[in-house]
């Protein structure tokens, strides 16, 4: 017999995008609900994110005149999967996201900058970025509107086991209170009742080098990660050990976007992914040779990358960069990006062959005022020419950024068993759920999804109906 140290409706393990988003619909039902996160800070890897969302129809879609759907969408992100991807959750992601969108602008009162991006593998505009250019607006305005109702986030909260009953249902969670980071012994041992369900929102792996070397052995510690420290698969696994189904848990996505002179996610990303892919070119420094599609989806531009041997150069002009935000000041004082006035400054910095160089930018530009499709498959109709100095210039090299695999969900946000059948009162939202992406996922839609099934997934709890018997501390 399980002692109850407490009990709610609805117990939710994580605080990122995806938790607190399930926290606030099952809050707005009227539910009781406990919020446990694993380190001593909330939000996650939302919380150092870039705060890009996708979604088609949205609202500066609409307001400047851009043609989508929720079908091209969804093309979309099975082409960067391989279509490997689910189709069923991608759907719901392709008809949900904008509806989600509206909901992080009028409940949460989340704003957005006035700019509309196309990033790699969409083929079109849709990209939305939040007005500081960091997922931390999305957590500070979920922990505010939780906290009007009177909802804490309980910090310092380890998962240590999903506890179910005689017929395999969850019936509630193991927690190791006052948990310090990664000190597993630390702590004290408390058995929370879950009335309703349980949500796991407890997000991917990639800072859990022992777990992601099981499933690919090649991505040891000498490979970087976006990831904060406390992004590790301790959910995950609890999940696993009571009969959830795994799903492409080898797949695990690099960004094409990683500073190689910088630490962690850095600043360097955001002036890679907002500039340097969107209106500069990649290049091998040995060659001075483009290597790639600057729009293709991350996987392809990673094996570029990787398949040139080496870091390889991201160059972008004076008025590419203007669409760098503060990122680019920030680079030039770390030393992570560098201007030069001319390309044979750069080239001689770079060691890259200045006559090669000369003659890539030269034919780039030649292609841009051409406007078709360069021999990369790249549509150059409204680029701009590199020609404005300074240049700027950053060593990239890819890093370990979403782990695209985990648990198997159904489309309402179920957890699934090896047999594809829910597991009773459990439920999945964000990175700890595999499934939607496939091979690898579209850029700007991990927050867009955690949105998505956060939000599914608390409406769902709630409509459990409560367990008959009486839960006594």
């Amino acid at each position: 017999m399980i002692k109850w140290t407490e009990h709610y409706d609805v117990v939710i393990i994580g605080s990122g995008l995806a938790g607190l988003s399930a926290a606030i619909e099952a809050c707005r039902s009227g539910a009781s609900l406990a919020i446990f996160e694993k380190m001593k800070v909330t939000g996650g890897n939302t919380r150092i994110s870039d705060g890009g969302v996708a979604a088609p129809n949205n609202y500066l879609q609409k307001r400047l005149g851009v043609k989508e759907s929720p079908d091209l969408f969804y093309e979309d992100m099975l082409r960067a999967g391989s279509n490997y991807n689910h189709p069923d959750l991608v759907r719901v992601v392709a008809e949900r996201a904008n509806e989600s969108i509206d909901w992080t602008r009028n409940i949460l009162g989340v704003e957005y900058q006035d700019r509309l991006d196309r990033f790699g593998g969409h083929s079109t505009a849709r990209c939305l970025t939040t007005k500081s250019h960091s997922g931390v607006d999305f957590i500070k305005a979920q922990i505010a509107l939780l906290k009007q109702k009177g909802i804490k986030v309980q910090t310092g909260c380890l998962l240590t086991r999903l506890l179910v009953d005689n017929q395999g249902a969850v019936e509630g969670v193991q927690i190791q209170t006052d948990y310090a980071f990664p000190e597993k012994n630390s702590g004290n041992i408390r058995n929370i009742r879950a009335n309703r369900a349980v949500i796991l929102a407890t997000a991917g792996f990639g800072s859990d080098l022992q777990f992601r070397m099981m499933q690919n052995p090649g991505l040891d510690d000498s490979v970087d990660s976006t990831n904060h420290r406390g992004a590790t698969a301790e959910g995950l696994i609890a999940a696993l050990e009571i009969g959830a189904a795994p799903v492409h848990l080898s797949w695990i996505q690099l960004g094409p976007w990683g500073c190689a002179d910088e630490k962690g996610f850095g600043r360097g990303a955001s002036f890679a992914s907002y500039s340097v892919y969107q209106s500069g070119i990649l290049i091998d420094p040995a060659s001075g040779k483009r290597i790639v599609n600057e729009w293709a989806d991350r996987r392809q531009r990673c094996e570029a990358i990787f398949k040139a041997g080496h870091i390889c150069l991201g160059i972008v002009d004076a008025e590419g960069a203007e669409t760098a935000g503060d990122s680019l000041s920030h680079c030039l004082r770390g030393g992570y990006v560098k201007a030069f006035d001319t390309l044979a400054e750069l080239s001689s910095a770079f060691e890259v062959p200045l006559g090669r160089l000369e003659q890539t930018v030269s034919s780039y530009n030649a292609g841009v005022h051409e406007g078709g499709d360069d021999r990369f498959g790249k549509p150059l109709a409204g680029a701009k020419p590199i020609a404005k100095p300074p240049f700027y210039a950053i060593r990239l090299w890819p890093k370990v950024h979403y782990t695209s695999g985990g648990l198997g969900i159904n489309d309402k946000a179920q957890v699934i068993d090896l047999r594809n059948q829910p597991i009773s009162r459990l439920f999945g939202a964000g990175e700890v759920c595999g499934g939607i992406h496939g091979a690898s996922r579209l850029g700007n839609c991990a927050l867009t999804e955690c949105i998505v099934f956060g939000r599914i997934a608390g409406q769902q709890a709630t409509s459990m109906s409560p367990r008959l018997e009486i839960c006594e501390d």
